[in-house]
């Protein structure tokens, strides 16, 4: 049977994690799935190292030479190990403490020279997507609200579940090495005003998220990471919480932290069997958990046992296996864009329907620009959001759209997707991608390629809508290969002269990009014999310059 494995380059520890299938599952129960030994998957090999690579980095901003060439022999016995298993799948992500390394590209280019391991240095949106997917697949939360709180050696991902769908999803420079390393450093004990310092410094970040999460009522919290794990055990709650087997006691957590401040990280070693790397980053933790269950009013924490390692797994084995739900991923994306747009007070049925039309032309266009479902899910996104900018200004709209996507999560896109959805938002309307623009020069050959194709597309379908009273119902299109042309067959009301005109002004790059000319046909079998007009048709309505 195939088997997979999970690389976490964590802030304060390198992992693996293999795994084997043991059957393919149909209808398998989620809440067992990646539990060792059960029928779905059976646990191989789950190795450790203590390598700590934010020790300098939230210091210096860089990882220490030494702390880089500890990792690249662990990860060659960690590549070892995966030839030894013989896995058919991995997937290794760096986090925190890489992404935020000015010079984390000296260790992705050593890890795949050395250990022959491909790196991949994940967003913290990515971390919590993969960690909602382990959550989810072990608790089921169908049918509760929750909140996840996943605590790692660099940063926090909170993550608000309705449902299992995620709701909202936010990553905080907040961690417990972090922690360690700005507030703790070179102490033994933690005397009062370093507790002040330290809850303070948690509070901070925590206030980022705080005022958008207390609108959102959830029922459970639930921890992640390592360090819930080890906090679980020291202050559980006998029969669990919420009908879980493992969580943690908030009041019991409370009393433990206090005592663990006055203790050295040796005794609080010897004391609790604690690992020398667990010892001191378990008091950073505990106050994390603390503070964010205090803010939330929460006096239990369920401790499911998975992160991210996990959610690796379920991705690659379903995957693999052809059990992955592409419809959930598309909703994930959708859902975040929907998010972002409703922040910055977007026109959701104008970019909805924009949306349509864009994917009606893609769809019938397919033969001419032979691009994937990936790509199409970001032309939809692009569309959603192409007036995003206009939060800023409608003046140059388009390119505050560009910054506000560039620099904004999306959950389930990667940075190098959505570069390019910001940048076809960028050219839904003005000039058209040109190597000038750094934000198009940036991206690599194929990348701009698509960014042309698809913003040619996605200028046509804002035409459309040029006024944002939905004249235009609906669009099919056909390609007249012998006279080069795409011929629009357009459906909504009879008075849609200024949004015809407005795709006759947008068309230039459909042209140069496909070799296209533009013809609308007002039903079919009909094509329209009007002049392509000189200046735009008079309107009670329509804004100053073609959109």
């Amino acid at each position: 049977m195939p088997r997979f494995a999970a690389l976490d380059l964590g802030s304060n520890a390198l992992r693996l994690r293999i795994v084997e299938a043991n059957a393919p599952v149909n209808g398998r129960d989620s809440q067992l799935s990646l539990i060792p030994d059960t029928s779905a998957y059976r646990e191989v090999l789950s190795l450790r190292a203590p390598v700590r690579l934010g020790s300098e980095v939230f210091v210096t901003g860089r990882l220490a030479a030494a702390s880089i060439g500890q990792a690249c022999t662990a990860l060659r016995e960690f590549r070892d190990a995966m030839d030894n298993a013989k896995v058919d799948a991995y997937r290794a992500t760096a986090t925190s403490a890489v992404r935020e390394a000015s010079n984390a590209a000296t260790l992705v280019e050593r890890a795949r020279r050395e250990a022959g391991i491909e790196l991949e240095v994940i967003e913290g949106i990515e971390e919590a997507r993969l960690i909602q997917l382990a959550v989810v697949r072990r608790l089921g939360l169908d049918d509760r609200r929750a909140l996840l709180v996943d605590v790692g050696g660099g940063s926090t991902e909170l993550t608000f579940l309705d449902r299992g769908r995620s709701a909202f999803a936010i990553s905080l420079p907040l961690g417990t090495v972090r922690l360690l390393e700005t507030y703790l450093r070179g102490t033994k004990t933690v005397d009062r005003a370093r507790q002040k310092l330290l809850f303070e410094g948690v509070d901070r970040a925590l206030a980022e998220a705080a005022p958008q999460l207390k609108k959102m009522p959830f029922e459970m919290v639930v921890g992640t990471g390592g360090s819930v794990d080890t906090l679980s055990e020291l202050c559980p709650i006998k029969g669990g919480h919420a009908g879980y087997p493992r969580a943690v006691d908030v009041p019991v957590m409370r009393a433990l932290l206090t005592k663990m401040f006055g203790m050295t990280s040796e005794q609080r070693r010897e004391e609790y069997g604690l690992r020398p790397d667990r010892a001191d980053t378990i008091v950073p933790a505990a106050s994390i958990f603390l503070r964010a269950s205090e803010l939330f009013g929460a006096q239990a924490i369920v401790a499911p046992g998975v992160g991210l390692k996990e959610g690796i797994l379920e991705e690659l084995v379903d995957k693999h296996t052809g059990r992955w739900d592409k419809d959930a991923d598309t909703r994930t994306v959708i859902d975040a864009c929907l998010r972002l747009g409703k922040r910055y007070g977007f026109d959701q049925a104008h970019g909805e329907l924009v949306a349509s039309f864009a994917l009606s032309l893609f769809d019938d266009m397919q033969a001419q620009h032979r691009l994937g479902e990936r790509d199409r899910l970001l032309l939809r996104a692009s569309a959603l959001l192409h007036d995003v900018g206009d939060y800023v200004r409608y003046d140059g709209h388009h390119k505050h759209s560009y910054y506000l996507i560039q620099h904004s999560d999306i959950m389930g896109l990667t940075p190098d997707e959505r570069a390019i959805v910001a940048n076809v938002a960028r050219y839904h309307r003005k000039s058209p991608p040109d190597a000038s623009h750094p934000n198009y020069r940036d991206l690599d050959k194929d990348a701009r390629i698509k960014v042309r194709s698809l913003a040619a597309i996605l200028r046509i379908a804002d035409a459309l809508d040029r006024e944002h009273l939905g004249k235009v119902k609906g669009v099919r299109s056909e390609i007249d290969a012998s006279k080069r042309r795409l011929v629009l067959q357009i459906e909504g009301a009879e008075d849609r002269e200024l949004e015809e005109w407005t795709v006759r002004a947008k068309s230039e790059l459909l042209r140069d990009v496909f070799d296209l000319e533009i013809a609308i046909d007002g039903a079919p079998g009909r094509p329209s014999s009007r002049p392509e007009p000189s200046a735009a048709p008079a309107s009670g309505s329509f804004r100053t310059s073609a959109k």
